[in-house]
């Protein structure tokens, strides 16, 4: 088996280069990078919890697109919150995403890098042939 590196190298604000892939794929699992509310000019999206996550939700639809998956292929969901107070407005925000059920989740509350208020990283199921 090999790992396959899934997407263009990412920058960030400044241009700066951000070293990780976008995914990675193992066998019939692909692992998709913690996904912040960057927009397509490298800065956080401005406003709260639900643009944030509604352009998290976004990016991570971007990623799972390049490596041929969708939401639907999602085994299991990593959420990180800056701020615990915005738990109940991200939860509605994401359940919009999932009309068919969710996958499994854990959502903890963490200090984030860049004033990003949620990141996001999902792992995906998704059968080769």
């Amino acid at each position: 088996m090999t790992i396959e590196r899934i997407g263009a190298e990412r920058t960030g604000a400044g241009g700066q280069s951000l070293p990780f892939s976008p995914a990675t794929r193992a066998g019939d699992f692909v692992f998709i990078s913690g996904q912040v509310a960057m927009n397509e000019r490298g800065e956080i999206e401005p406003g709260g919890i639900e643009a944030q996550t509604k352009r998290t939700m976004e990016n991570v639809i971007a990623v799972l697109a390049q490596a041929g998956c969708t939401l639907d292929d999602v085994a299991k969901v990593n959420v990180w919150l800056d701020d615990p107070r915005d738990f109940w407005t991200f939860n509605r925000v994401y359940a919009s995403y999932f009309p068919n059920g969710a996958p499994a989740r854990s959502t903890v509350r963490s200090q984030l890098m860049v004033d990003a208020k949620i990141e996001i990283d999902v792992t995906a199921y998704k059968p080769l042939g």
